[in-house]
């Protein structure tokens, strides 16, 4: 069979056109949150309500009953769509769809990868695995099924043909172990219509993915990144992230262009009540229609970070979205929501 790629498909960089973005509602008994699940809906909804501010938002959920409680902590909102797609966790990048664009023909298809919750982290992902092909069938788009393991948070593209995404993640042995660095390339070629796929090394402290790239290194442009850094030089991310700043200068794009790199300051540490590291990353922005939000942790340098990426989205308005009770579960903005891009015009 003809791989995506050869039928005409992209993944599109996240900048441009949305018709929508997805989330996956959050349950009482998910394992995400041990102890603060009590928290967790008021901040999800006020991230629902942040992204309705752009574009549509579609959220999947169990049941009439946990849509009716969505909507009371969303509050008032005509934007928002209700699906009634069950999931384990609300980790939506991770479990959703990665939505392809044909540039030739105008189609949006769902790529649907294998998902095994990180390498097994957590003891159920049944329900996540089915995610993809049910978004698939409600919007009546082609599903294309991928036998490799990748989750949407370990991939960042510029729609033009480069990748990057980390070694500690796509090539650690509890994804995908038959298979070596050559032939997962192959397959990102394959699957996301990229020529180029771009490398860097361990993630942040903290981080249960094993180092997804979403927490480090975003594409901002064509050539064009932002990447988090860190000066203090008693936390072990000063060094893995100095790392990756020097790897990410020594990268090219898929013409051969060097990286323009732009640098993005980290919050203070944070940990939980148990005294786990936290993963808090101003890296974890969501691009809209006209926006980005931005998590923040009531951290004296939420604000440096607006003003960072307000300068490199010139055209958008640059909104922080509390995620001091979200980041619990290991994750924020970009983490629990997945972009649908708009079809494109042929």
């Amino acid at each position: 069979m003809a791989t995506p790629a050869e039928l005409g498909f992209r993944m599109p960089a996240e900048w441009e056109p949305h018709e929508a973005v997805w989330f996956s509602w959050p349950h009482p008994d998910t394992d995400s949150f041990p102890g603060a699940y009590e928290r967790i809906p008021r901040a999800f909804g006020a991230l629902v309500r942040a992204a309705a501010e752009f574009e549509p938002v579609r959220v999947n959920v169990r049941n009439a009953g946990e849509e009716a409680e969505a909507r009371r902590h969303i509050g008032k909102c005509d934007n928002v769509q209700f699906f009634p797609i069950d999931s384990d966790e609300p980790w939506c990048r991770d479990h959703g769809p990665i939505f392809l664009v044909n540039d030739r023909t105008g189609e949006v298809a769902v790529a649907d990868f294998e998902f095994n919750s990180w390498g097994r982290k957590l003891p159920r992902w049944e329900l996540d695995r089915l995610v993809p092909e049910a978004v698939a069938r409600h919007l009546g788009l082609r599903h294309l099924a991928c036998p490799m393991i990748l989750e949407g948070g370990s991939i960042d593209v510029n729609g033009s043909g480069s990748v990057l995404t980390t070694r500690s993640c796509l090539l650690n042995p509890n994804r995908n172990p038959s298979m070596s660095q050559p032939r997962i390339e192959q397959n990102l070629r394959d699957w996301l219509g990229v020529r180029n796929v771009l490398w860097l090394g361990d993630g942040i402290e903290g981080d249960d993915t094993d180092g997804h790239i979403d927490d480090l290194t975003r594409f901002v442009g064509k050539s064009r990144v932002v990447t988090v850094v860190d000066d203090n030089p008693d936390d072990p991310n000063t060094a893995i992230l100095a790392e990756n700043l020097g790897s990410l200068r020594a990268l090219r794009d898929e013409d051969g262009n060097p990286l323009d790199i732009v640098t993005l300051p980290m919050p203070e540490k944070r940990r939980d009540w148990q005294g786990h590291r936290l993963p808090s990353s101003y890296a974890n922005f969501l691009i809209l229609n006209g926006g980005v939000l931005v998590p923040s942790f009531d951290d004296p340098r939420d604000g440096e970070a607006v003003r960072v990426l307000g300068s490199v989205f010139p055209g958008r308005r640059i909104v922080p979205v509390d995620c001091s009770d979200l980041i619990i579960g290991l994750g924020s903005v970009h983490c629990l929501s997945q972009q649908q891009p708009a079809p494109p015009r042929t």
